[in-house]
């Protein structure tokens, strides 16, 4: 059972738990949220959430039904609650069991342990404390049971499997409960850790048209721009792996010689990127409504529950939510692993295009279900792992440092360019770090100066 705990008399009993961690928190971040943030803190800034473009807000007013107040206030508490859960993760160790984000502003941050003694030094930070018996490790080892399993099996008949961070379970979702049953039974799986959706929906994959811009494929498929990226001096753009193979070419949204399939994987993960000629200039742009831009700033993974924005030729400009991440997904042409899932909706034709939250760069569409007329749910494969398995440098508003060669630098070493996962620690001028958000480094965001993505060991 989950048991939520409000700000209580165990404030006081475990104060000495929660100055601890509060001593870690960087200086920049309030020890209070500003629930309807009016004021802008270090994270916000330092991501760009404290100036969400005119596009974003329109639709996080349309799409999720807010004030003009919430939605200004949304992007904000989103940056800054994920720097504490960040902190709140580095301090918990095998005790941290997720964070997620909820209310119309984001105003509510929620942080699960498994040990109830942490719930005055989770308070300390402004968040909503809840003790829960399965720690996110835990879970995410028995995903990767229920993953190789499904690469033996046909999974025709259990599309979706996932964690489920604030429900604290693993959750498939199978078109009867026999079938689901006979997965996690195959995954050598505890049942009881497990909840079994029963849906005759089956993900599919959403190519052929286009998402920021449509480009064209040997001239007979239509997917979508993602974000635009450098390697080394080749300049190009990230999109989904089902749209194309390594080695073929691209023509632009204006029939014109665009550029080359670089590299592409799918089934397994859905990215690839294409390597563009020079009649093309990378721009930290992605298209929003009515010919306006979102000019993205980085790639900072948001928590669930966050709001995310996703442009496409086929239904435009739409915005939802964060409800998991590191989902598999088993699609007729293929099972996908490590795409996160939203409440954003989407149709055949939106493939490839890009998700944003606030002005980081999330990740390019693979698929879903449902459209955009009754609702659906959708997939993206996170731009990290793109931007980290082949070796690309996103285009953003600041000013940016090449991707390393894997051989540059010592793994320990910050290195701008690099993709740096939650926890992970580095030294920098002699100093140790540790990460608190996952992130591709850029020359401005060097640690010392970013305590919104990096705390001081």
């Amino acid at each position: 059972m989950v048991h939520r705990h409000g700000r209580s008399a165990r404030r006081a009993a475990l104060a000495a738990l929660g100055a601890l961690v509060l001593a870690a928190l960087p200086s920049t971040v309030s020890a209070e949220p500003d629930p309807t943030g009016a004021a802008a803190s270090g994270a916000a800034l330092t991501l760009g959430a404290d100036r969400p473009s005119p596009a974003m807000l329109e639709a996080l007013r349309r799409d999720l039904g807010l004030t003009s107040q919430q939605a200004s206030a949304r992007p904000a508490n989103e940056a800054e609650a994920g720097a504490r859960a960040g902190v709140l993760r580095n301090a918990l160790g095998d005790r941290f069991a997720g964070a997620w984000v909820r209310g119309a502003a984001s105003e509510e941050l929620h942080v699960a342990t498994t040990d109830a003694k942490d719930v005055a030094a989770i308070e300390a930070q402004g968040a909503e404390a809840v003790v829960v018996p399965r720690p996110l490790a835990a879970l995410r080892a028995a995903k990767e049971k229920l993953d190789a399993a499904a690469a033996a099996r046909d999974t025709a008949g259990t599309p979706l499997w996932y964690v489920d961070v604030p429900a604290n379970r693993l959750v498939v979702q199978a078109r009867s409960v026999s079938a689901g049953a006979a997965f996690v039974e195959a995954a050598g799986i505890d049942d009881q850790d497990v909840t079994i959706l029963v849906s005759t929906d089956r993900p599919r994959l959403l190519q052929d048209i286009t998402g920021g811009d449509a480009y064209y494929i040997e001239e007979t498929a239509r997917c979508s721009v993602g974000f635009s990226v450098t390697r080394d001096a080749q300049q190009g753009f990230v999109t989904a792996g089902h749209c194309g193979d390594r080695g073929d070419t691209t023509t632009g949204f204006d029939r014109t010689a665009q550029g080359v399939f670089q590299d592409s994987v799918f089934p397994g993960r859905d990215m690839a990127w294409v390597g563009t000629n020079s009649a093309w200039t990378a721009t930290p742009g992605v298209r929003a409504q009515d010919g306006q831009e979102v000019q993205v700033t980085g790639s900072v993974e948001a928590l669930v529950g966050a709001s995310v924005c996703r442009s496409g030729s086929t239904t435009g400009w739409h915005c939802g939510t964060i409800q998991q991440h590191d989902t598999s997904v088993s699609y007729a042409e293929g099972t996908v692993d490590g795409v996160t899932r939203t409440t954003v909706c989407a149709e055949p034709g939106d493939s490839g295009g890009p998700y944003v939250a606030g002005a980081q760069a999330q990740g390019v569409t693979s698929g879903g279900s449902g459209d955009c007329t009754r609702g659906g749910t959708t997939f993206y494969q996170p731009v990290n792992p793109i931007l980290a398995d082949f070796g690309l440098t996103l285009t953003t508003e600041l000013a940016q440092t090449p991707a390393p060669d894997p051989q540059d630098g010592a793994e320990d070493t910050w290195v701008p360019g690099r993709v740096y996962p939650a926890g992970a620690t580095v030294t920098r001028d002699g100093v140790r770090y540790q990460s608190l958000q996952t992130h591709q480094a850029q020359s401005a965001w060097a640690p010392a100066g970013t305590p919104a993505l990096w705390q001081r060991l």
